[in-house]
């Protein structure tokens, strides 16, 4: 909320836009051992890494920031504590309701069906372009939310401002407003490739009882994930690559429903993460962090 989150090999950064003004920046090493352990970076293994981010790293970055956001005006601006049971139960309530979603209400729908479609291929592709159309038609409409729509600015000045840094530009707002809102390495473009390979690994299973069914949806979530990961992790790495550039092509033109042109506060923000996260990595001097505007560090 109101910031953005950038992790590297050492550390992780959560900078935000606190109500007053201030940019308001946390960072903390990355000591988990799916992080510093050898194994983790094992191929297909590393993807759990990629969970890690989103379910318990993403998780707490995203109440950190909503602490931050969510301040309390009638004691004087202190931030409003979204932590504890209520929190993390919110959390796991939303974390089903998007399994529901995006997993088990396709599969459910598409069982509805089973009399007419005798393929058990064709039964399983129609299901995944259900699953596709949901998954578009969701961020589609969340994106009309205003909340969401600032939350997906603060998505592009993330983006603007590491391929600013990857193409060598000064990391200031207006080298990095140069530079492109897609990256192919974005979640959303993973969120999209998860639906593909869900496609042809479910078709492998056939058409079992539909209990057996949503449970197979449910558990081979992690699965689908690490191989996800590693196949955006090599298009990422190969995207000069003609053929790969097409085979990632619909993941950045799914990325233009999740990004919009941030202003210049926004990519300020994005800049003073990126920099504390370069920092702990070695890259660069620490009194490079705060840049050019005041900046509140906090740390647990």
């Amino acid at each position: 909320m109101e910031g953005v989150m950038m992790r590297g090999q050492k550390a992780f950064a959560v900078a935000v836009r606190a109500p007053d003004g201030r940019v308001v920046l946390h960072s903390e090493p990355l000591t988990n051992p799916l992080y510093t352990s050898t194994w983790a970076q094992w191929p297909l293994l590393r993807g759990l890494t990629l969970l890690w981010d989103a379910l318990g790293l993403g998780t707490r970055a995203l109440m950190w920031s909503a602490n931050i956001a969510v301040a309390d005006e009638k004691d004087g601006g202190a931030p409003v504590k979204f932590e504890g049971p209520a929190a993390w139960t919110t959390v796991a309530v939303s974390l089903l309701a998007a399994i529901g979603l995006f997993f088990v209400l396709p599969t459910f729908l598409v069982g509805l069906l089973d009399a007419q479609i005798q393929s058990d291929f064709l039964h399983n592709v129609i299901e995944g372009i259900v699953r596709l159309l949901i998954l578009v038609g969701y961020i589609a409409a969340v994106g009309r939310v205003p909340e969401i729509a600032r939350v997906f600015q603060y998505h592009g000045a993330e983006h603007k401002t590491i391929n600013a840094y990857e193409a060598g530009a000064d990391l200031t707002p207006e080298a990095v407003q140069k530079h492109s809102l897609l990256h192919p390495r974005c979640g959303t473009g993973f969120l999209l490739i998860v639906v593909v390979i869900s496609i042809f690994v479910f078709a492998l299973l056939g058409r079992p009882p539909m209990l057996i069914r949503l449970l197979s949806r449910i558990v081979l979530v992690p699965v689908i994930a690490t191989f996800s990961y590693e196949f955006i992790r090599f298009g990422a790495a190969h995207y000069g690559n003609p053929l790969m550039r097409a085979l990632l092509s619909p993941s950045l033109a799914l990325q233009k429903l999740t990004t919009r042109p941030p202003d210049d506060g926004m990519v300020a923000v994005a800049i003073v993460a990126l920099r504390n996260v370069l920092v702990a990595e070695g890259l660069l001097p620490a009194e490079t962090v705060p840049a050019a505007e005041p900046v509140t560090v906090t740390a647990d």
